[in-house]
């Protein structure tokens, strides 16, 4: 996480506009906590049925399950989205409006999402065409449903 905000926060370090004394970009900053658990809410929306959001704050821990099986693409689509909407596009925002709140808020955010970024790497190259995924506890699996490894997998 540490790095992709150290990535995305030296372009705007080297913006005239940009400062790291204001408001804007302490605000920014407390805005990406804040937005936590809203991120992990917009991933229980993108399942169908029931998700679970589970919480070790003390761990810094946020994360969404749910006992449904998922398409590679929607696997992907569930994992990206709140990183879209509270990093990619108050970033590129901030960027554009020259706004020091959007832009930190979106670098931040962004920096946040570094643990579904490594879900759909996984996701990308393990998952063969036409597999799908399910959640369970701390892990991600996927099976091809043709073979029946799904049931073999649950029992493990």
């Amino acid at each position: 996480a540490l790095v992709i905000i150290v990535v995305l926060m030296a372009p705007l370090a080297l913006q005239s506009w940009f400062t790291v004394d204001g408001w804007g970009f302490v605000l920014g900053a407390l805005m990406s906590l804040v937005c936590a658990i809203p991120h992990e809410y917009i991933h229980a929306v993108c399942f169908r049925d029931t998700a679970y959001i589970y919480t070790n704050l003390k761990q810094g821990m946020l994360f969404v399950v749910g006992p449904e099986d998922m398409s590679k693409g929607r696997f992907i689509f569930m994992s990206l989205l709140p990183s879209i909407v509270f990093g990619l596009i108050p970033y590129i925002a901030g960027f554009t409006m020259h706004n020091v709140f959007l832009a930190t808020l979106g670098a931040m955010s962004l920096g946040m999402g570094a643990g579904d970024y490594i879900n759909v790497w996984n996701a990308l190259w393990q998952m063969p065409k036409g597999a799908l995924t399910y959640l369970y506890g701390f892990h991600s699996f996927w099976y091809r449903p043709d073979d029946g490894s799904r049931a073999e997998a649950a029992e493990e």
